[in-house]
This record gives C-alpha cells, sequence and structure tokens, in this order.
C-alpha cells in the first residue's frame, strides 16, 4: 500500500511497503499513517515556534492510539456523528491536494493510486476522527465542575500560571431580521418550486445543486450522505421521512434556509439524502427600511425614552440575548458545536467579527448607528451595540474571570476524568504495539501491558 507522507501541503512522496505500527482492537495504525500524523505535528510545532522535548512519531503514535480506542468505543455505543462534515473534509482536502498535484492524473502517479482510492481512504480517515471527536465529547459532555472545585482549583495554583487575559469587550445588541421577510422567502420559494419542476421534467438534481445550492454539499451535488434522522433539524428530518426513495420533498424552511430534499435509499433508521439550500435575499431597500427602524430606536434610548434592555426585550429578534438586556453572550455558537463549554459574555477582539468595526467607534456607554451583519447560520441582519465595558489585558483572576477560571478548571477536571476512563478502556482491550516502539515514553504507561 502506498500513501501520503504528509498532510496539509508538503510534498507527497511514496512508502516502498507499508507495515502496522500498533493495533488497538480491530483496528490498525499504518506506519504511513504514523509518518503523516508525525509531520503534520511537527509543521504545527515550527509553526507555533514550539520545540517539543518529545518525538513527534511517539506523540504521534499516542495520539492515534488514543483516537482508535475512542473510535472503538464509538462504534460500542452507537454515537452519531454527521456524516455532512465527514464529506465536506473529504471534498475540502482532496480538492487542496489535487491543486498541489497540478491535476488529478498528477495526484494519482504520485501516490500511485487512482483518485477514488485515494479519497475513500481519506474519507474513512475523516470518519474515524470524526468518530473519537463524537466519543470524546459525549465523555467530557458528562463532567461538571461545582463553584467549590473552581476556587479550590484557583486558590492550589500560582497566580502566575494562570494567563494573561487581553483586552476584552462587554457589548449588548439590539437584532433585527428583515420585517420585509414574506417577499424574499416567497421569491427563494418560487425559484426553488422551479427548480422542483425542472428536475420532475428531467434536469438533473445534482446538476443544480452544483450551480445554485449555497452550502457545502454543493459542490457533491447536494449529497447529505447517510445520516439517521436526529441527525438533522425537526422540519427538514420530517420532511425527509415522509419521503420514499426518488421523491422531492415541497419547500422545507428551516434556520439554514430554504430546502428542496431528495431521498435516494433508505436502510433500516439510516436515510441517504440530497437537497439544495438557499437564503432568501432582500433588496437594498428592505434591508434599508430595519437599519432606519433602529436608528430610530437607538435615538429613543439615547433621550432617555426608553432604556435599552426594554429595547431589547420588546424589539430584539435575537433569542439568545434579548431576555438579558441584549448582553451578547456565544451561547449561539457553543449550541451549534453542541461542545457543552460554558456561556461567556467577554470578548476579544479578534472574536468579534462583523461586530468590532462599530465597537471601535464607541465610549462606554455608547450606542452605534444601525449596520448590516450575519447570524451563525449566515442569515442577513440589522442591529445596533451598545458597548458596556472594555476590560484591560490582565492576568487572569477569580474575582474578574470567574468564567474563564471555570473554564479551566473545566479543563483540568475533564482531562483527569478522561484519563480515568481511557486506563479502563485500555484494560479491556487488545492493545498491541510493534517492538520498536514499546520502549517509548509515553504519557500513558498503561499502552504496554
Amino acid at each position: 500500500m502506498l500513501a501520503l507522507a504528509a498532510i496539509g501541503g508538503h510534498a507527497q512522496e511514496r512508502y516502498t511497503v507499508d507495515k502496522v505500527a500498533a493495533v488497538v482492537g480491530n483496528s490498525a495504525i499504518l506506519y504511513s499513517e504514523l509518518c503523516e500524523a508525525a509531520d503534520y505535528l511537527e509543521q504545527e510545532q515550527r509553526a507555533q515556534g514550539y520545540t517539543p522535548d518529545k518525538d513527534p512519531m511517539i506523540q504521534s503514535l499516542e495520539f492515534l492510539l488514543t483516537q482508535k480506542v475512542l473510535y472503538n468505543q464509538a462504534l460500542i455505543d452507537s454515537v452519531q456523528i454527521s456524516m455532512e462534515s465527514v464529506m465536506a473534509r473529504t471534498d475540502q482536502y482532496m480538492s487542496m491536494m489535487e491543486e498541489q498535484a497540478g491535476s488529478v492524473a498528477a495526484l494519482e502517479e504520485q501516490l500511485g493510486q487512482p483518485s477514488f482510492a485515494i479519497r475513500q481512504r481519506m474519507k474513512e480517515r475523516f470518519e474515524e476522527q470524526e468518530y473519537a471527536r463524537a466519543m470524546r465529547q459525549e465523555i467530557d459532555g458528562k463532567v461538571t465542575v461545582t463553584p467549590g472545585e473552581v476556587e479550590r482549583f484557583y486558590r492550589q495554583h500560582d497566580k502566575d500560571e494562570f494567563p494573561i487575559v487581553p483586552q476584552q469587550y462587554v457589548y449588548a445588541q439590539i437584532v433585527r431580521f428583515p420585517t420585509s421577510s414574506t417577499a424574499a422567502k416567497q421569491r427563494v420559494r418560487e425559484q426553488l418550486l422551479d427548480m422542483r419542476e425542472r428536475i420532475i421534467n428531467g434536469t438533473r438534481f445534482d446538476l443544480l445543486a452544483r450551480m445554485y445550492s449555497i452550502d457545502a454539499t454543493a459542490m457533491r451535488g447536494g449529497d447529505l450522505g447517510w445520516m439517521p434522522l436526529q441527525a438533522w433539524v425537526q422540519p427538514f428530518a420530517d420532511a425527509v421521512e415522509k419521503l420514499q426513495p426518488g421523491q422531492i420533498s415541497e419547500v422545507v424552511e428551516t434556520e439554514f434556509g430554504f430546502h428542496i430534499i431528495e431521498l435516494l435509499e433508505k436502510k433500516g433508521d439510516k436515510y441517504h439524502a440530497r437537497h439544495i439550500v438557499l437564503r432568501p435575499v432582500y433588496t437594498p431597500d428592505e434591508l434599508a427600511a430595519d437599519g432606519r427602524f433602529l436608528d430610530s430606536l437607538a435615538q429613543q434610548i439615547r433621550d432617555g425614552k426608553i432604556t435599552f434592555e426594554e429595547a431589547a426585550l420588546q424589539y430584539s429578534d435575537d433569542k439568545y440575548s434579548r431576555q438579558n438586556g441584549g448582553v451578547v453572550t456565544n451561547s449561539e455558537q457553543l449550541e451549534q458545536q453542541g461542545t457543552g463549554e460554558l456561556p461567556k459574555n467577554k470578548f476579544m477582539r479578534e472574536e468579534l467579527q462583523n461586530d468590532y468595526p462599530a465597537l471601535s467607534q464607541l465610549k462606554v456607554g455608547e450606542i452605534s448607528p444601525s449596520f448590516q451583519s450575519y447570524d451563525g447560520y449566515g442569515n442577513v441582519l440589522n442591529k445596533i451595540v451598545k458597548l458596556i465595558a472594555i476590560i484591560p489585558a490582565h492576568t487572569a483572576n477569580l474575582s474578574e474571570d470567574y468564567t474563564e477560571i471555570e473554564s479551566l478548571a473545566l479543563q483540568a477536571k475533564r482531562e483527569e476524568e478522561f484519563q480515568k476512563w481511557l486506563n479502563s478502556k485500555i484494560d479491556g482491550l487488545y492493545v498491541r504495539i510493534e517492538p520498536e516502539f514499546r520502549d517509548a515514553d509515553f504519557d500513558n504507561k498503561n499502552w504496554v501491558k
């Protein structure tokens, strides 16, 4: 078997013969896979200016051993993953490799394999990584910390061990999605209904998806891969469940946009579907109307006719902040990622993205003019923001940075609990490490039995 000698942009080379470096359960770690991981680790360390005190091959082997344990347990526990994410990563990686090689033919020549075999190998690798990530997330999600544990964690460490927190911003917002959305939504519905009619009359679904769909599945003709219903948001899942293979849904609205869906196959509780997704496109006049409303509202707040908190509760369309006086947190992002991390309301400059230009013009207590932005799903909106506080750079402490200290304490406890879990799984698994690695200085001494 021939394999890539590098990940993420290094030149590809051939290994004459691949071999097994270790086995965990029914999963083998190939020497080529280990070399790729070590090469990638070295790239990352050089980019960060970090000189490791351990052999990257050994660090990478321990990482892959851990990943295999997580992967095996994920299959046992029937953990669900997003095949859409796996396919998107595969497509991105294949495109990168083809671009670096110069052509598909050149890539096949370099690796000694047809492109479909390379793609399948990358898909399997990314799928394993996604299962391992989901399993670790499930383990971490069961770990919590109490206020007492947070305080003990802080007291047990020297103050200079805690990180320097850069300048941070606390702010509030009032968000308005276009109030003239009825016309824009009708336009996108009509566009999708027209596509549906064309598909029924013989136009290829995948062709229209590649031409018009706005998400990462477009390059795959809208293919979502095999997924259980619970992997999709409710309106989408409900529509898929009603379809028979070959049928195309009516227009379905979700927070991600408007879809038409074709069910390709169904096996048990898994569905293989594809979709075309579009979002409403608003005219400048439609967007300007909400901007004028927010500017008028901001002036009323400045004149003392209504407080920002009252205005947020009454007028804001942002469900994550309107009940909290408009104070912005990262709750929406955490909900999308499903990480189980604790929300925060302090943001560094690089985390502010579209909001920083407006905030940078304000003094504490001031309210911005209206401006256009986007929510976490890419939907356009208008907003005004109020700068509540600017927190200077400082060493993290319990009084000012409780959430950050709590996050560090939670991270430490999660790692401790994960190591306990890992050791319990290693004890019950078949693990074989090839002789050349058996004397390695692993962090976890239980790998070599």
